[in-house]
């Protein structure tokens, strides 16, 4: 008889033998197959060779299995393998155990966790298959060589129960050892294991040393409150007299979620205490529209940046609510701004700030293309009753333009633009200027386009595109309005063409120009791309709306020019300038990445002249620099660098080295902050973190295993 028909005949009769065996006892029996089944006696079933007992979807693998049916008990011989429903694997030598594979003793046993955490221990008992009981145990998640058995760390205690249903983890008598050396006794403590995501208690630790706090410590702990929301503590203690607990609060809804950010301190910088607090929140609303909101304060100007919190100098609190569809855009937004910036009164800045934005697009009966229809309504507040310098603004703004296109012979696409603006402002508290102006701005374009498109034998593809437009605007007088949201002009290759080159509203870009221009695009079967584009506005009236510096005064503006490259390996490359006919650089800027798996690299330089308008009276010119290099498979360097040259000095500098392995993450960085004001004085940070994989998550996917082959 053939060995498979054979095993296939014993293992049916030997499922009719165990069924029949235990169906009085219960209503779920526990199969077994086998290649050799023999029967002594009236109760007890030995079975051979390729042994499984399936039981409630645990599979339990053997070299020999004796089932009593008078005690309902297993005797295996090993090595045995059992495979739990929820991927838990357990090795061992020999075991008894019951029937249905819940209760029993297990001898040199081995769990395997979500193919992660490995516990070892010379008995394993099972209990009511909830409990797994471990004596004399060693807990690790580290790849384990037989010529080096000593793992990266590993946790030794008297005993380790497993719960698998609360997905805990407890040790006693625990002592962590690394590269085999005790490093901490700990009587009595808790982790969750792999499976679990979220679980009350202490994350990773974080070791800090700052020339502003000292030598510190800060030991996160995690609080889950149900299923949509947790809370973080962040303790934090330091030599320089300092005591600090932060806090994250995070809470999901059925439509959006919230989160609060904030810590209260005490330190040697100032004789109250310190601290901070932030809000963000997303929440989707009815009939399409969304709602957000965001606010920050801080108890003093330096707070943020002594404790590493963030480098900015001014506080925005937002709340936004909207709607976006096809043809429509809704936006109301509240704004509160608050400087920390050195030297900035917060009084005479515009810390209260309301806009409400509308615009319909709708098909234009009768003459084709689309008409446009917006409203813009907007107001800034000052605290400080100083005249000028407490200047208030409300303004309102209404819009209707008109566009259509037309594709002609020869692949030509022409458009034309025409409409108007008609701007209400009323300005208080400034005598320099009347307390109701109004303007009104018709305005109107004519653009050509002719794309010239070819591919050739090797695949690659060229896009060439000339582009003229021929623009007129009413030009208004600029000292009638304050000038508020249009001081700072940037004219580069994406506000080339368009009506206005001025950012915001109260200023509109009048007279008769052209506005030339072409772009060439070039792409590669490989996957490369290139982009470039160069231009120029030629002007017939309105010589003297922008500053020199800006590249726009004059007939003539600057060249604006920009290359864009993507190559298939990795690297990326952007370059910007503007330069006038004798090829002075008025402003500039380069930016380049390379992604590899070994090595990687952003660097970035910006040139901007000085402009006085622009409140820049000195020349800007910085370079920056983040790289990282594999040093090995699990070890990584990290490098990163500001340097400004209008100073001749570096701005901030920092260095880091991260270790990285199936079992283990080290990250270690050094920085320094070079420059500083009287209230935040320059400083210099170390921190160093140590994270144990392999409780409750997965390492990192990027993460080198131990290699075993030498």
């Amino acid at each position: 008889m053939r060995p498979a028909l054979r095993r296939l005949i014993l293992s049916s009769a030997l499922v009719a033998a165990t069924a029949l065996s235990t169906a009085a006892q219960q209503s779920d029996p526990a199969t077994l197959v086998a290649d050799q089944v023999q029967l002594t006696g009236t109760s007890t079933l030995i079975a051979k060779g390729g042994v499984e007992v399936i039981h409630k979807g645990a599979v339990l693998r053997a070299t020999e299995v004796r089932y009593d049916s008078t005690t309902g008990g297993l005797e295996i011989l090993g090595p045995i393998t059992l495979t739990e429903p929820d991927g838990t694997v357990v090795l061992a030598s020999a075991a008894e155990l019951s029937a249905d594979l819940r209760n029993g003793i297990l001898q040199s046993a081995r769990v395997v966790m979500d193919r992660q955490l490995q516990l070892a221990a010379s008995e394993m008992q099972r209990v009511e298959g909830r409990h797994t009981v471990l004596s004399r145990a060693v807990a690790s998640s580290c790849q384990i060589c037989a010529d080096n058995p000593t793992p990266l760390w590993e946790i030794r205690a008297q005993r380790i129960i497993h719960d698998q249903l609360e997905r805990q983890i407890y040790f006693d008598n625990a002592q962590l050892r690394m590269f085999g050396v005790p490093v901490a006794y700990l009587p009595h403590f808790r982790m969750p294991d792999p499976s679990l995501d979220r679980a009350r208690g202490i994350l990773s630790p974080r070791l800090i040393s700052t020339s502003r706090l000292g030598f510190g410590i800060e030991v996160p702990y995690f609080i889950p409150l149900g299923s949509s929301r947790d809370l973080t503590l962040l303790p934090l203690l330091a030599s320089k007299d300092v005591q600090s607990l932060g806090m994250r609060y995070r809470q999901a809804f059925r439509t959006g979620q919230i989160e609060l950010n904030g810590a209260a301190s005490r330190d040697q910088s100032l004789s109250r205490g310190r601290g901070w607090l932030a809000a963000t929140g997303s929440f989707t609303l009815p009939r399409g529209f969304y709602l957000y909101f965001s606010g920050r304060v801080v108890s003093d100007d330096a707070y943020l940046r002594d404790y590493d919190l963030s480098e900015d100098d001014r506080l925005d609190s937002t709340l936004q609510i909207g709607r976006v569809r096809r043809d429509e855009l809704i936006e109301a937004r509240l704004r509160h701004s608050h400087s920390i910036r050195e030297g900035e009164a917060n009084s005479r800045l515009p810390q209260l700030i309301a806009d409400l934005d509308w615009q319909r697009r709708f098909d234009a009966p009768g003459i084709g293309g689309k008409l446009t229809f917006g409203i813009n309504i907007h107001s800034h507040r000052r605290s400080s009753d100083e005249n000028i310098l407490g200047r208030d603004m409300s303004q309102a703004r209404l819009s209707l333009l008109w566009r259509r296109d037309w594709l002609l012979p020869q692949g030509i696409l022409a458009a034309a633009e025409l409409g108007t603006a008609v701007d209400l402002n009323r300005v208080s508290q400034d005598s320099r200027y009347s307390s109701r102006v109004y303007t009104a701005t018709p305005m109107m374009r004519a653009e050509l386009r002719w794309p010239w498109a070819r591919t050739g034998a090797t695949g690659i593809s060229d896009v060439l595109e000339p582009v003229v437009e021929m623009v007129w605007s009413r030009q208004h007088n600029a000292g009638d309005i304050p000038n508020s949201d249009s001081e700072l002009v940037e004219f580069d290759e994406g506000n080339l063409f368009g009506f206005s080159r001025f950012p915001g509203y109260d200023r509109r870009e009048g007279g008769r120009r052209i506005n030339a221009g072409v772009s060439w695009t070039r792409i590669y079967p490989g996957g490369t791309s290139l982009i470039a584009s160069a231009g120029r506005v030629f002007r017939f009236s309105g010589y003297d709306q922008f500053s020199p510096v800006s590249g726009l005064n004059g007939d003539r503006s600057s060249w604006v020019s920009a290359l864009h490259l993507q190559t298939a390996n990795g690297i990326r490359f952007q370059g910007r300038a503007t330069f006038d006919d004798s090829f002075d650089l008025s402003r500039g800027e380069l930016r380049m990445g390379i992604a590899r798996a070994r090595y990687g690299l952003d660097a970035s330089w910006i040139w901007a002249d000085a402009d006085p308008s622009e409140n820049r009276l000195v020349d800007t010119s910085e370079w920056s620099l983040d790289g990282r290099v594999k040093l090995a498979s699990n070890w990584t360097a990290l490098a990163s660098g500001r340097y400004d040259f209008g100073v001749n000095e570096a701005t901030r500098a920092g260095v880091g080295l991260e270790y990285l392995n199936e079992c283990l993450k080290v990250e270690m960085a050094l920085t320094r902050k070079f420059s500083g004001t009287a209230a935040i004085r320059p400083s210099t940070n170390f921190s160093l973190s140590m994270d144990l994989l392999g409780f409750g998550g997965r390492p990192s996917g990027s993460a080198a295993t131990r290699s075993c082959s030498f």
